[in-house]
């Protein structure tokens, strides 16, 4: 994995960007970047709660509170990884991301200076 500014990597498994977010024991997990889903839709112990200062603990009410939102954590939506198919929308999230991975790894660099090239044809 290489390391990004903004507490970013890129997955090794799909080329996609996940979120290092500290634990409140000071451990790291790596999460699905901008995705804030309802905790009912998350097996129960892959739930993870942001806290005020940024570091994220896994959500254990059952059942969970209908409206709490949680992260989960990218591997669960990682489509380079053999996952058991815990709930069906993470099946779909997963391809959904091959998708994107499979369309970034075909997109073309950007010549020097940053701006794309007239078409000419």
């Amino acid at each position: 994995m290489r390391r990004l500014g903004g507490g970013q990597l890129i997955c090794q498994h799909c080329g996609l960007l996940q979120d290092q977010v500290q634990t409140l024991s000071h451990e790291l997990v790596l999460l699905e970047p901008g995705m804030r889903v309802l905790a009912h839709e998350v097996p129960a112990g892959r739930r993870w709660i942001e806290l005020v200062d940024g570091r994220v603990t896994v959500y254990g009410v059952c059942p969970p509170d209908p409206f709490q939102r949680c992260r989960i954590e990218h591997a669960l939506a990682c489509p380079g990884q053999q996952l058991p198919d815990l709930w069906p929308w993470l099946t779909s999230l997963r391809q959904e991301n091959a998708r994107k991975a499979e369309r970034e790894s075909q997109r073309l660099p950007l010549p020097p200076g940053g701006e794309p090239l007239a078409d000419a044809g």
